[in-house]
């Protein structure tokens, strides 16, 4: 396994349709990904999440980096959609990456997730395409507690984690099984103005911690840079200044042992699911999946 994964990692799917509950910019232009790849890579950050489902995000991935010149230059991770309905897993999985690779300009795949847990099952198929020289490592992409102890087998896992996520803390420290975590900032959500937030447990638990005095996007990075487990932090961005910001947080030192326990005496025990799993928001009232 050659890749090499920065400690930030670069979201795409805002590169290929709008996204996100806290997102008022939409999908950038595609001289806006390039700008954003750039720069990305220019301060050190060489990885990148995407999927097929995320729109053109993959094509437009592609064709950046490759009048960029920096296709080779980034660990690139990519998903296998939901299998279908009698579809027979390793040939569906081979012929998705294929076409995923295609679209990348790459011929091998930092990583490759099953992008719906239900499909853990089919981690043996995936891992051939490992064999093949497809992808670096096999994964699973975690979404629900139904799933919390899947992926023993896998080479890497997405979970959701952040200030008010702890569903999947018990995935860190685990041998050297690399952990890319998605939702740092709750999709947003713990970014919004007050007013915005719908859920009031939520908005709660924020006045909490926003009475720290660390500010909020600072906070959220830097307590998940304290994780002690191999790891990439996914944040997804519009904007170069977005990016930039996030790229100032990261340099940061994670926060000191008494800033977690004051973080934590806070946060925990853990929200319900239904708060803090962003597919879940839709069945509570007033929230748009």
């Amino acid at each position: 396994m050659s890749s090499q994964f920065s400690p930030l990692m670069l979201g795409t799917v805002q590169f290929g349709m709008d996204y996100g509950v806290a997102n008022v910019s939409g999908k950038p232009s595609f001289e806006t990904v390039k700008a954003i790849l750039k720069e990305a890579y220019d301060n050190g950050i060489c990885a990148l999440d995407t999927a097929p489902e995320y729109g053109d995000s993959e094509e437009v991935i592609g064709r950046a980096l490759k009048e960029l010149g920096l296709s080779d230059r980034f660990a690139v991770v990519t998903k296998i959609p939901s299998l279908p309905e009698g579809a027979e897993p390793e040939a569906f999985m081979e012929k998705s990456l294929l076409n995923s690779l295609k679209r990348l300009n790459i011929s091998c795949a930092a990583a490759v997730l099953l992008h719906t847990e239900n499909d853990c099952i089919h981690l043996e198929p995936l891992k051939k395409m490992r064999d093949k020289g497809l992808t670096e490592r096999a994964g699973i992409s975690l979404n629900t507690l139904q799933f919390k102890d899947a992926g023993e087998e896998a080479d890497c896992l997405q979970i959701p984690c952040s200030l008010l996520d702890h569903r999947f803390d018990h995935c860190f420290g685990r041998g050297d099984r690399l952990c890319f975590i998605r939702g740092a900032y709750l999709q947003g959500m713990l970014l919004m103005p007050e007013e915005k937030i719908p859920f009031p447990e939520i908005r709660e638990k924020r006045r909490l911690l926003e009475a720290l005095g660390i500010p909020m996007a600072e906070l959220a990075l830097r307590y998940l840079a304290a994780k002690k487990a191999p790891k990439c932090i996914l944040t997804g961005v519009e904007t170069l200044e977005q990016l930039r910001e996030n790229i100032r947080l990261a340099q940061l030192p994670p926060l000191s042992q008494e800033e977690i326990a004051a973080v934590e005496k806070i946060v925990l025990p853990p929200l319900d699911e239904a708060l803090v799993s962003p597919w879940m928001w839709n069945r509570r009232k007033g929230v748009e999946k």
